[in-house]
């Protein structure tokens, strides 16, 4: 005897209900995607789909989630998904529900005293010394933990963040947001997804504050655990307008051994005195070259991280640990051009032991009691 058609389509509507949006990472059915879901005398289910918008690039990941949750509910003998548009007005709805509610203009949610998200400025003095690839890495290596990691590539002249990341997708928009491709488990927005090909950005300091404005403000990141922005070389304006928009982000300062590298290096750290910023460690990169008979070549020196750390801590009046030192290695490099950061493709190299240790470090809370309630009653009389 079969099963009665409605406890039938209540399976069908709790087996849609696991199915998320691959952009959103929400079930399918909370966002009003879902326009009906009917089954047939011939026990084949049709459901239609509403995307967000007509070109969406996850539609075969959507039909083929949505397949498999309805398809192994008993009683169904296959499934048929029909794909729609939303109407201005249901994506307007969307956008209001994302956001909570709010309908007037977006703001940081990172900035945002509630915020629990944790917020690195990956920061260095010159270019050249590998700012993006420990960026990438650490974000990729976090991801993997289980956190929900986000990255802005926030050097808009050097944008370099979504070809390491292997993030070849456009980002969608949804009336006034946007929503940012996923790589590794990561979100990532960056201005070379919204350039003709190569292109080169020629703008001033109030194009570039606009441009990391929208990225935090109107992009949808959701829960993140970890928010990282690479950051341009030096301390010009994109330093300048990070710390307006997100005064409690932590500065990561990545260098070289070598003593020129390092001079730079203290400059860019020593921002945070005049933007009140902590510090939170160095990096050294490209500290020593493994050679095969097991010895080390320091090709640029020795001693350049260190020196960073204790003199920014004599400046800032304030811990600055160095947090790791990563060997140079050319699987770096190529990993990062195949868009497969090294601590996934190749984790037991020595260079992603040595990311992976300043991701675990990262990776702990600091916790404060500012603002939370503790829980003391005045002794009774």
């Amino acid at each position: 005897m079969s099963a009665p058609v409605s406890t039938v389509n209540d399976a069908i509507q709790a087996a849609l209900a696991t199915v998320n949006d691959p952009e959103i990472r929400r079930p399918i059915t909370e966002l009003g995607m879902v326009r009906s879901a009917e089954i047939g005398e011939d026990g084949v289910v049709r459901v239609e789909l509403l995307l967000t918008v007509a070109g969406c690039p996850l539609k075969d990941k959507l039909r083929s989630d949505i397949t498999d949750a309805v398809g192994a509910v008993a009683g169904v003998a296959g499934v048929e998904v029909i794909f729609g548009v939303m109407s201005p007005e249901q994506r307007q709805a969307l956008q209001t529900k994302l956001r909570g509610g709010a309908t007037e203009e977006p703001v940081i949610p990172f900035a945002q005293p509630g915020s629990r998200t944790r917020v690195y400025a990956v920061a260095s003095g010159k270019g050249g010394v590998g700012k993006s690839s420990v960026t990438v890495n650490l974000a990729a290596s976090l991801a993997a933990r289980g956190l929900s990691v986000g990255v802005v590539d926030a050097d808009i002249y050097g944008h370099s963040v979504p070809r390491m990341l292997g993030a070849d997708g456009r980002p969608t928009r949804v009336e006034d947001m946007i929503m940012p491709p996923q790589s590794h488990g990561v979100k990532v927005i960056s201005i070379g997804m919204f350039t003709a090909g190569n292109a080169a950005v020629v703008w001033r300091g109030p194009m570039l504050h606009r441009a990391l404005q929208q990225f935090l403000a109107d992009v949808y990141w959701g829960d993140l655990d970890v928010l990282l922005l690479d950051l341009p070389p030096g301390t010009g304006d994109v330093a300048i307008s990070l710390a307006q928009l997100l005064p409690n982000a932590e500065i990561l300062v990545v260098t070289t051994p070598q003593a020129a590298a390092a001079e730079v290096a203290e400059r860019a750290g020593a921002i945070s005195l005049q933007t009140h910023q902590r510090v939170v460690g160095v990096i050294e990169n490209m500290s020593w070259l493994e050679l095969p008979d097991g010895s080390r070549m320091e090709v640029f020196g020795a001693g350049g991280g260190q020196t960073v750390a204790d003199s920014l801590t004599r400046t800032i009046g304030a811990q600055v640990p160095l947090l790791g030192q990563v060997p140079l290695d050319t699987r770096v490099r190529e990993a990062g051009d195949e868009g497969n950061p090294i601590v996934l493709a190749e984790p037991d190299s020595p260079a992603a032991k040595a990311l992976n240790q300043v991701a675990d470090r990262l990776a702990l809370r600091r916790e404060s009691l500012l603002g939370k309630p503790l829980g003391l009653k005045p002794a009774g009389r």
